[in-house]
């Protein structure tokens, strides 16, 4: 089979298409063979070596895929073969192939009405979406602030806070046009995160009011400069992402002055319930009560391409690598 090698930490071109055996199933689990593969921020990061590798290379990229069930190993039901299913793998890697190996209980069945590409598309970055929602503890008529708005997690939060209880969504984004994507999904006021003093033209668009609930996906120095728009006592700001490559520069003491509450969302407690979410974020997805965003699939050779594009932050979406047939 051919699949997407990494060969050693460093630029795209460290990924490369090679052939590879195809993997057999053990026990507990399935060989699905697919037809979308997912492609994660965290994915070009891992790849460059801003995080650790933690199989030594080569090995084959990837953690998430989807598509048909084509066997199973022992103690695995075999009424599953045919049917497709999204998945990840155990260790992170293998997905970047045209077959790929994942322990069954992670598998979540695509509705039948859903395309493979859609339900890659929504399924991560949608039931963290649902799962930050839902650990904001959204009140009714709150104003909230969703960084990064019209791509990934962002764009789903911007989808579905007005029903989570939001009165008011502000949002970021980098480009005149994800800009207008942000305003598409549910925005009421959008800011260009990347320029200085983007916080500043937020409060006075805010004309007194404060922010409620802030999902905060930047990192670094911006988020200190948030928390001066946020309601005192109340405030709430949910961390879940690192698009500047550090975490959110907050102190306790930051916090402590002004009565704000600071929840990290990550670690293993935290992706158990993202990955509880996947099914009803696929059944949304199905019944069109939410929009899959797709950027760009592309054949599963041009991974490197893949990640290119992500790191330049041209998506507007989800990009997916398929297999050529």
């Amino acid at each position: 089979m051919r699949a997407i090698v990494m060969t050693s930490a460093g630029e795209p071109g460290v990924l490369v298409e090679q052939d590879m055996p195809a993997p057999t199933p053990g026990a507990g689990q399935l060989l699905i063979r697919t037809e979308a593969i997912g492609v994660h921020f965290a994915e070009t990061q891992l790849r460059s070596g801003v995080f650790p590798a933690q199989t030594d290379t080569p090995f084959v990229f990837g953690g998430e895929a989807a598509g048909v069930v084509v066997d199973v190993g022992p103690g695995v039901d075999s009424a599953l073969i045919g049917t497709r299913v999204l998945a990840t793998t155990d260790d992170g890697t293998g997905a970047y192939a045209e077959q790929v190996v994942v322990t069954a209980s992670t598998a979540v069945p695509i509705p039948d009405t859903l395309p493979t590409t859609d339900a890659v598309a929504v399924a991560v970055p949608g039931a963290v979406a649902v799962t930050l929602l839902r650990a904001a503890e959204l009140r009714g008529g709150e104003v909230v602030l969703v960084e990064a708005a019209s791509t990934g997690v962002g764009a789903y939060l911007t989808q579905l806070a007005g029903e989570f209880g939001a009165g008011r969504i502000l949002a970021t984004a980098g480009t005149a046009a994800k800009r207008e994507r942000a305003k598409a999904l549910g925005a009421s006021d959008v800011f260009d995160h990347s320029a200085p003093g983007w916080q500043d033209r937020m409060r006075n668009a805010l004309g007194g009011t404060t922010i409620d609930v802030v999902f905060e996906s930047i990192g670094g120095d911006s988020a200190t400069d948030v928390l001066d728009a946020m309601t005192p006592a109340t405030g709430r700001m949910l961390f879940y992402g690192l698009l500047s490559g550090r975490p959110a520069s907050v102190t306790a003491q930051d916090l402590m002055f002004r009565g704000l509450t600071l929840r990290s969302c990550s670690g293993p407690a935290w992706l158990e319930r993202v990955a509880a979410a996947k099914v009803e974020i696929l059944e949304r997805a199905a019944a069109g009560t939410i929009t899959p965003l797709v950027d760009s699939v592309i054949p599963l050779g041009q991974a490197h391409l893949a990640h290119r594009k992500i790191e330049e932050r041209r998506t507007t979406g989800k990009v997916i690598l398929t297999p050529t047939v």
